[in-house]
């Protein structure tokens, strides 16, 4: 029999030894479920399914173009824009005429109507391009080329917004690209090679010139909607786009647009192709906002697979187990590149002098290298606390 007094003094060892033991001894290693749960957080999975939400407005626009295109022979993809455009205007470009103060639509115009003049050029040509290439090229070469957007936007977000990306990030996009040479391959597999492929070297270059504008035109409004408003850059791209597709459709469609025999299901697929879109540009500024271009650029791989998966029922598409696997490869890419943080490197001059554009700045001196700062991620929204840019 052991006395109190021995395991009195066994305790008080026992509980000396554990407040001396360093920390990193007492806590227990994390097991391979808690590494999932930390990989698989809540941010990350709401940062997927808000990408696939956009994803399924990019599939309807697909399936409705493609039924106006080819069971009715309705060839009118500057129209289709146009409406979008006036649904813009209607809705955020009059919210902006009622605002008071330097959020009124004159006052916008007045600091900045050249830049979004510019913008919506751009925005406007990116989709007319990718859609005139279906003309004169084959859908796999318009699907591999079209991701010649991603590392656009990589190259300007890295340039102009000064974002800084980790080796896993790279990783992510790398295993996305595979993906989408997977589904690329399932498609020669299975034969489907829709598109007449006539005059293949014009097609190439239209989609490459259409990938490029998508990828200024993201990075832009990454920026807008960070630093100004959502509504800003939705009010003024539906007040010149709706202008400069206007004269567009006027000059290049109107007899195309005289040909189409209307009845109420082709005004049901327009119907259709204007909602989606419309849900398309106002739904994507708050994805951007929350994460980033790239990574809305990156979700946007997967319409193409909706897309053949509702072509399944509705166009008799072969299926590939090719199909299933390049999905999930994408997912996976998807994961590995929201899994890490981005963040933005600035040098405080740099920033300052931007900040205070118009007033004197005064050099302070550093005592060491300027460390560049962490102003957002990848799955949280910016901190309120901190002032928004004004660009003049």
């Amino acid at each position: 029999m052991f006395s109190s007094e021995m395991i009195s003094s066994q305790q008080n060892h026992v509980v000396t030894t554990i407040e001396t033991m360093p920390p990193e001894t007492i806590t227990a290693s994390p097991t391979l479920v808690q590494r999932i749960r930390k990989v698989f957080s809540r941010e990350l999975l709401v940062t997927l399914a808000l990408g696939q939400v956009l994803s399924l407005l990019v599939c309807g626009i697909g399936l409705t173009s493609k039924y106006l295109a080819h069971e009715y022979h309705a060839n009118t993809p500057v129209f289709q824009s146009f409406l979008n455009y006036i649904l813009l205007f209607l809705v955020y470009t009059t919210t902006l005429a009622v605002r008071q103060g330097e959020e009124n639509l004159l006052a916008i115009l007045k600091r900045r109507w050249w830049k979004y003049m510019i913008l919506g050029l751009i925005d406007i040509e990116a989709n007319y391009l990718v859609i005139k290439a279906y003309q004169y090229t084959t859908l796999t070469s318009v699907q591999l080329l079209d991701c010649f957007t991603i590392p656009v936007v990589l190259l300007l977000s890295w340039f102009f917004l000064l974002v800084r990306y980790k080796a896993v990030h790279f990783v992510g996009v790398g295993v996305c690209l595979l993906g989408i040479g997977c589904m690329v391959g399932a498609d020669v597999l299975v034969g489907r090679q829709q598109g007449l492929g006539d005059h293949k070297l014009l097609g190439d270059l239209l989609v490459l010139g259409g990938a490029m504008l998508y990828g200024i035109s993201n990075v832009c409004e990454e920026f807008i909607v960070k630093n100004l408003s959502r509504v800003e850059f939705l009010g003024m791209m539906g007040l010149f786009g709706s202008f400069f597709s206007g004269i567009q459709l006027a000059i290049m469609e109107h007899k195309e647009l005289l040909k189409v025999q209307w009845d109420w299901q082709i005004g049901l697929l327009y119907i259709g192709f204007s909602a989606c879109m419309f849900g398309l540009y106002s739904f994507m500024p708050v994805v951007i906002r929350r994460t980033s271009a790239t990574s809305v650029n990156l979700s946007l791989l997967t319409a193409d697979l909706y897309s053949l998966f509702c072509g399944l029922f509705l166009f008799q598409y072969k299926f590939s187990g090719l199909y299933l696997l390049s999905f999930i490869i994408i997912i996976l890419g998807l994961v590995f590149y929201t899994s890490s943080s981005t963040y933005v490197a600035q040098d405080p001059r740099v920033y300052k002098h931007f900040r205070n554009a118009g007033h004197p700045i005064t050099d302070t001196p550093t005592l060491g290298p300027l460390e560049p700062s962490v102003t957002y991620t990848s799955l949280r929204q910016e901190i309120e606390e901190e002032p928004r840019i004004r660009v003049a």
